[in-house]
């Protein structure tokens, strides 16, 4: 019996290897979409539920597993906090205005009152956003922090120049006291009816789901290997056997 070339079964080994890892990472990207499903439900469901209210101190350790969840608060805005944080929307690229609110319950949570465009702060009627005066009740999507800042821009606090909505940060830069902010801020609703600027109600909650078609990615490169050890299966055995057709 004709003995098999070591290089044959260097290829078939190599054909194996990748054919096992594709189908295997193929495998990951299902499981990742249906985990992405799971998530993008989790999150419409938060976000179409009536609100409740915004988690307080002894939730905080837990906040981060809360993202987008529909809260609820009363209090007040505290004057002369306001933070610009420099943001895209769908309606383009300008600013988030972000205002500490002192709830009703003694603690204070970062508002994101809404997007205004690059132009209004240079502009008079950008005196017209600041926050109200008195006793507010608001609802809003609750979101977690962005540390640090955006991409490949840090957060300026000395030069007050902002490219995330980094709570703790925004907390220090405005003296606010320590151990008294939430750890996370809130998107706060549309209100009918509302002055356009700031403009609330922008928060987007799609979740990016491609893992199906990195799936079939994965699956097709498995395939095109299994064709390719078929081809040098072929190609083998009729250099054993010239008369084989």
């Amino acid at each position: 019996m004709p003995r098999v070339s070591g290089k044959f079964a260097l290829w078939m080994v190599l054909l194996a290897a990748f054919f096992a890892g594709f189908v295997l990472l193929g495998n990951w990207q299902v499981r990742r979409y249906h985990l992405k499903l799971r998530i993008s439900h989790e999150m419409q469901t938060r976000v179409h539920a009536a609100p409740v209210p915004a988690p307080g101190p002894p939730q905080w350790p837990h906040a981060e597993r809360m993202q987008y969840l529909h809260v609820e608060l009363r209090g007040r805005y505290l004057a002369g906090a306001q933070t610009l944080v420099r943001g895209a929307s769908r309606d383009g690229y300008g600013f988030w205005v972000m205002a500490p609110l002192q709830t009703d319950r003694g603690f204070i949570v970062l508002v994101n009152r809404g997007y205004i465009p690059d132009s209004l702060p240079a502009q008079p009627a950008f005196a017209r956003i600041k926050p109200p005066i008195g006793e507010v009740a608001l609802t809003g999507l609750l979101r977690a922090s962005e540390p640090r800042g955006g991409f490949l821009r840090h957060n300026q606090p000395e030069k007050n120049l902002w490219y995330s909505r980094d709570v703790a940060a925004i907390a220090a830069a405005r003296d606010l006291p320590a151990g008294g902010v939430a750890p996370y801020f809130v998107d706060a609703d549309a209100v009918a009816g509302s002055s356009p600027w700031p403009m609330a109600g922008l928060t987007n909650v799609h979740l990016y789901n491609h893992s199906l078609g990195y799936a079939i990615t994965w699956y097709l490169l498995a395939l095109g290997t299994a064709l390719a050890a078929g081809i040098v299966i072929r190609h083998e055995r009729k250099l054993r056997d010239p008369q084989r057709p």
